[in-house]
């Protein structure tokens, strides 16, 4: 496993998507298309990328 993980949101987590799947996003600290933060490679967070990982993009640091 990668010491970090860079995830960005490349769908809108607004439309179309179920309530739970944005919330998600947004606990990821992913707001608007575009956005990249950079999370611990934990199985938690790993579980959260499952859940949206029709939204996001993921690259191992």
């Amino acid at each position: 496993m990668a010491d970090k993980l860079k995830i960005t949101l490349v769908r809108s987590a607004t439309t179309q998507v179920k309530k739970d799947q944005t919330r998600t996003c947004f606990a990821l600290g992913l707001r608007k298309i575009g956005d990249t933060v950079e999370q611990p490679d934990n199985p938690s967070i790993r579980g959260m990328i499952f859940k949206v990982k029709h939204l996001v993009e993921v690259e191992e640091n």
